[in-house]
């Protein structure tokens, strides 16, 4: 029996993602001057894709459950160079992702804020 929807495991996932996102980000930005380094990012959008194609096609089928840890992949960009010492890093990039990634975080922070509340009132009884 599962205490909750599908919707907190859901947002879990997604704020999950925006952690790892906000970490490899700030790593990148840490390291703009250091020779040699190669940027990261966190992708997304290909678990997402294979996910979206193991949509259950009859109900007698077993339900496709993937776990939450691969969920998001940390890959080095390894194709480009912005400076002159092989650093991949560019900071006004990393600066969008990062506003970006903290607009997408506080949304998750409010949602899953609301779902608590709702929860809490029914609890309560409504009050």
């Amino acid at each position: 029996m599962k205490l909750f929807s599908n919707t907190i495991s859901t947002l879990e996932n997604a704020i999950n993602y925006a952690n790892t996102k906000q970490k490899v980000i700030s790593q990148n930005i840490a390291n703009v001057d250091t020779p040699n380094y190669k940027a990261k990012e966190v992708t997304f959008k290909d678990t997402l894709n294979q996910t979206m194609e193991a949509k259950l096609t009859n109900t007698k089928h077993i339900p496709f459950s993937g776990s939450s840890s691969s969920s998001s992949k940390v890959v080095t960009r390894t194709d480009v160079a912005y400076n002159s010492n092989g650093n991949s890093v560019d900071m006004d990039k990393e600066m969008t992702d990062l506003a970006t990634n903290q607009i997408y975080y506080n949304a998750l922070i409010e949602r899953i804020s609301g779902k608590f509340n709702s929860l809490q009132t029914v609890i309560r009884g409504g009050k």
